[in-house]
Parts: structure tokens; C-alpha cells; sequence
């Protein structure tokens, strides 16, 4: 049943007169006199008016079928707001991606005080390697990625947010424990523990192919998890300023002169809700220094 043809109806029931229906309804009176022939069809050729003088009045069978169609109308109208209104005050749901560390201070206080500004924000967080939140992001299920690398990509965009330092994590009695900087060379050939995928890749670009594969004793997914090792001296570990912990039996020494680059990573010409662009644009400010 076509839905105009039920408006229409109803129109003309309440006023009982085409010109005056036809204006109300804001189409022609040709046209409201058509859709109420089609809907008596549609009826099996049940007549809802008939003529009284030069005015129209509703059939018993109209009658009926008044009360039916206010109410389905009156119950659609309801429904409709009430999809509206659920499409309004929805929750929006921020899937983010970040890299160990990236999450502490700055970031963490970003996301409470987006929350608190906008009680329909929902944030999912993942925490993984780059290239992991890449792919994510590519398949759709992360609208953005704090990373500490760039792709070639060009379906992915890349913006900087800053740099952050690096220490080695050194276990107790360690003989560089004592030292105020660590070149990367001198830990080449160390015991390591490496928690994630860029810093272990990173390093070794640094170090020009080292270390090799034979230095790495372990991987893990995160930065906790390697200072559970060194601290058990399995071996040492490079780890974010912002991944520091204080732990008997650690010790960080900051490399010298080594620096990691921070990206806020999302896919290229996709649409995204404006409360995570929002949120997005204020992240970066925040990063650049530039929040107020």
C-alpha cells in the first residue's frame, strides 16, 4: 500500500474537500484525485467519498477506514520520530588504534576530556604494533591509528604529531646501568627483549642490520610485559620515556641521539561521524603542542 496514498486520504477525510486537501497537501488537485482513485482500486473498487453538492463527504466504508489509517498514520509518525531521535542521541563509537605508550599522559587525558564534553562519545581502543593498526585500519575496523611508522601506502595519510625518546631498560648490576646516555651500537649484540614490532624494526635500521636475529631472546606484545623480563635479567629492552616504570632491579639509560616519530594514521577519503573528526583535529592540536 502506497503510504502517500494513506496521507492523502487522510487529508481529504478531515476536510472533506479536494482544493482545500490538494493546498494543504502541497501537490494538485489533479493529482490528490488520482492517488484516491488508485487507492479505491487498490480497495477493491470500495468507494471512500461520494459527492454531496459541490462538496464531498466520506462513505460509511470511508468512515471505517479513517479511524484504521489516522491510527497506522499516527503509529508510523511515532515510530519515525522515535528512529530519529535513537539516530540523534546514539552513541558514536571511536575506534582507535595506538602503539605501546602512546596511550599514557597526553592521549588518556585527550579521551577523558572528549568524553566528558559529549556523553554520546564511546571510545574501542587497541593497542598493537603499526603495521597491525594499518591493516586494521585498512579492513575497516579502526577509524584511526596513533603509529610510530609511515607506509607507502597511498590509500593510508599520515600526519606527524611529534617524537618521542627512547631509553634501554637495563637490568640490575648491569655495567652501563651507571651511564647518562647509551649509544645504540654499544647494546648491538645484548640480550633483548623486544615488545613490539617497530621498535625491534627501527632499531635495526639504526644500527645499520643489527641486531641480529640471534640477540633478540624474546618477543612480546607489550611494553609491561618486556619490563617483566628485564627486570627478571633476561636481558634489556628499548622502551618509550612514557613506558617507564619504576621497578627494583631496572635501570633506563637514554639512548643517544635516537628518536621515534609519531603518526595519527587514517584511510584516505573515508567519511567518519564529525565528532571523530572532531576529535581527531583536537588530538593532533593536542600533540603539537597546540591545544588551548
Amino acid at each position: 500500500m502506497n503510504y502517500n496514498y494513506l496521507l492523502y486520504f487522510s487529508v481529504l477525510a478531515q476536510t472533506e474537500h479536494y482544493t482545500t486537501a490538494a493546498a494543504r497537501l502541497g501537490i494538485s488537485q489533479p493529482a490528490l484525485s488520482s492517488a484516491i482513485h488508485h487507492l479505491e482500486n487498490a480497495l477493491g473498487g470500495v468507494k471512500l467519498f461520494e459527492k454531496a453538492g459541490r462538496n464531498i463527504r466520506l462513505t460509511d466504508e470511508g468512515r471505517f477506514y479513517q479511524e484504521t489509517v489516522d491510527e497506522a498514520i499516527k503509529k508510523l509518525h511515532g515510530a519515525s520520530l522515535l528512529l530519529r531521535d535513537s539516530k540523534t542521541h546514539a552513541p558514536v563509537v571511536i575506534r582507535m588504534g595506538v602503539v605501546s605508550g602512546t596511550l599514557k599522559g597526553l592521549l588518556a587525558n585527550q579521551i577523558a576530556r572528549y568524553s566528558r564534553s559529549n556523553d554520546r562519545i564511546r571510545f574501542h581502543l587497541t593497542e598493537s604494533s603499526s603495521e597491525n593498526l594499518m591493516d586494521l585500519i585498512r579492513q575497516d575496523k579502526l577509524d584511526m591509528a596513533i603509529v610510530d611508522s609511515s607506509d607507502r601506502d597511498r590509500s593510508l595519510h599520515f600526519r606527524k604529531l611529534g617524537q618521542r625518546d627512547f631509553f634501554v631498560a637495563l637490568p640490575a648490576g648491569h655495567p652501563l646501568s651507571h651511564r647518562s646516555t647509551i649509544d645504540p651500537h654499544e647494546v648491538v649484540s645484548e640480550p633483548q627483549i623486544v615488545f613490539n614490532y617497530n621498535v625491534g624494526k627501527s632499531f635495526r635500521e639504526w644500527t645499520t642490520g643489527a641486531p641480529a636475529d640471534e640477540a633478540v631472546v624474546c618477543t612480546v606484545d607489550t611494553a609491561q610485559a618486556a619490563l617483566d623480563l628485564v627486570s627478571a635479567g633476561i636481558g634489556i629492552s628499548f622502551i618509550p620515556g612514557e613506558c617507564r616504570e619504576t621497578r627494583p632491579g631496572i635501570t633506563y639509560v637514554p639512548l643517544e641521539n635516537w628518536h621515534q616519530a609519531l603518526y595519527m594514521c587514517i584511510l584516505y577519503d573515508k567519511w567518519l561521524e564529525p565528532p571523530v573528526w572532531d576529535f581527531i583535529e583536537l588530538t593532533v592540536k593536542a600533540f603539537r603542542g597546540c591545544d588551548n
